[in-house]
């Protein structure tokens, strides 16, 4: 029996139809050699810088030099399982990491996978962590103050939201600290955090996430964990990881802060993995583009405009130094990118001075733009009488003989650095810190011995919080935009009544020293 034409050309339209098999033409490469984390790859003409790429034996891998003949690998984990001559195969995707909100609360390495042993995180949204900074016009000035709960930095080196600001100095200057300090003065303030650990010891990684779960942190925390025993590449990627997921969050409207700690590490992964892959190397042996490095990861935090969100990144980079060099070359880098910097300093912090943070280097470029109208007047003078103590301090070691003005202010600078001390993991408020810098502006500490200044402090707060009248006040001061004298005498009333019973606590107290306390303004006029 003949088939009919049209029988057939039927029979092939019903085939083509339902044809569902697609073709897949892979690109596969193979190994020529491999060493240290860093495989040579020939065979892969087409990939992708930033792509990732499976090795025969199942580790992952990613594309970071792309030569003409041969494209360098370099390897996501342990690369004694790769052998010569074994297949690389593509996987047209460029390296992304999970986001969203099931991320708080969890330990996470540099590839957003769980290390905390809470299982898996279900989270839907995938994000690249290579990614262009938020241009020029999507941005709105930095102008709403990030309370870090530390006097010294809100009162003198004030950071907004947006913010990018340095902590730098020498190890154990307390860094992290400030660090720490400031995500924990966040619980309630609808402030994501991420604290991104790169190259730190496992064990300093576990005491901080002890203490974030201990002061109720963790669930408003993402910390992405990269140890020093991890190899280069997960150290290199942990930060872009660290601001991937704090971008998602801006775009919706929510306020982040990011710690980078410490990008000093940060640079040294890069080099290892640059010269591991033949790069030029340049000053310090770091490659040409590690000033890139840095600033393409920093101008990613941004405060955003309503149109484009409204959320805000503010990152606090910690940068090492050594020997207080700040002119060495990743922290001159660094400097040169953020919007101030805080300088601890070691000899400070070895004279009992916590936090250690030098007044007379550390600057906030944003300054009091990001303040409160409150706060900006009340600290106004501060940093002038700080700057004026530690020059008649200098100049006081020469002789002895001083006048009472000199002696005078030896005396408040002194006792306002004795204010600014302040323990790790206790935070003021907003309102506690207004009232301690009042007592500080009208020198009603002046009258109180300098060994007992830290000591009144907490008993003023204490006194503030639990007094009928004084909590009236407090309200006030929380209340309130601006200051009215008013208010003024009423503070001012408040901490007299307190200090009368402070100075009755104190044996062989003179109380000829109480008449040391100065008149408010516009009262000594009238007499």
């Amino acid at each position: 029996m003949a088939i009919k034409p049209s029988d057939l050309s039927a029979i092939i339209k019903d085939q083509i139809k339902n044809f569902n098999e697609t073709f897949t033409y892979d690109e596969v490469g193979r190994v020529i050699t491999v060493g240290d984390g860093i495989a040579l790859v020939s065979g892969l003409n087409n990939i992708e810088y930033g792509e990732l790429v499976i090795f025969e034996c199942g580790i992952v891998g990613m594309a970071l030099n792309l030569e003409e003949e041969l494209v360098g690998i370099v390897v996501m984990g342990d690369d004694r399982n790769i052998v010569e001559n074994s297949s690389v195969k593509r996987t047209h995707e460029v390296i992304s990491v999970k986001v969203g909100d099931a991320l708080l609360g969890r330990v996470i390495n540099g590839l957003a996978k769980p290390i905390d042993g809470k299982g898996k995180i279900d989270a839907e949204i995938s994000r690249p962590i290579f990614k262009i900074a938020p241009g020029v016009m999507t941005r709105k000035e930095v102008s709403e103050p990030l309370h870090t709960g530390i006097l010294a930095i809100d009162a003198l080196i004030p950071i907004g939201k947006g913010q990018r600001e340095l902590i730098i100095g020498d190890r154990q200057t307390g860094k992290t600290a400030i660090a720490i300090d400031t995500i924990l003065n966040q619980k309630n303030k609808d402030v994501y955090c991420i604290y991104v650990a790169i190259g730190q010891k496992n064990s300093t990684i576990t005491q901080i996430v002890d203490q974030l779960a201990k002061n109720d942190a963790l669930k408003y925390t993402v910390i992405v964990a990269t140890s020093a025993s991890d190899s280069a590449p997960l150290q290199y990627i942990a930060p872009y990881t660290g601001v991937t997921i704090a971008e998602e969050w801006m775009s919706k409207g929510k306020n982040v802060l990011i710690v980078y700690d410490d990008l000093s590490k940060h640079a040294v992964a890069y080099r290892t993995l640059s010269l591991l892959l033949r790069r030029p190397p340049g000053r310090e042996a770091y490659p040409g583009d590690v000033f890139y490095l840095h600033s393409q990861l920093l101008e990613r935090s941004a405060r955003l405009d309503v149109d484009y969100g409204g959320g805000s990144v503010t990152a606090l980079p910690i940068i090492e130094t050594q020997a207080e060099d700040i002119s060495a070359y990743i922290p001159t880098n660094v400097i040169s990118i953020t919007d101030g910097q805080i300088f601890t300093k070691e000899s400070l912090f070895n004279s009992g001075q916590r936090p250690a943070i030098d007044v007379g280097y550390s600057v906030s470029r944003v300054g009091s733009a990001a303040q409160t109208k409150m706060t900006k007047k009340i600290v106004s003078s501060l940093k002038l009488e700080l700057a004026q103590y530690n020059e008649m301090q200098a100049f006081s070691q020469f002789g002895s003989d001083l006048d009472q003005n000199t002696r005078t202010i030896l005396d408040h600078g002194s006792k306002v650095y004795e204010l600014l001390k302040q323990p790790q993991f206790s935070p003021y408020s907003s309102v506690e810190q207004i009232i301690l810098l009042f007592a500080a502006k009208y020198r009603l500490i002046n009258v109180i011995p300098k060994n007992l200044i830290t000591k009144y402090a907490t008993n003023l707060l204490t006194h503030f919080s639990t007094n009928p009248e004084a909590t009236k006040i407090m309200r006030k001061i929380f209340e309130s935009t601006d200051w009215s004298n008013e208010l003024i005498e009423q503070i001012y009333d408040q901490i007299i009544l307190f200090n009368s019973a402070f100075i009755k606590t104190i044996p062989m107290y003179v109380a000829e020293n109480y008449s040391l306390v100065p008149e408010l303004p516009w009262k000594a006029s009238k007499k």
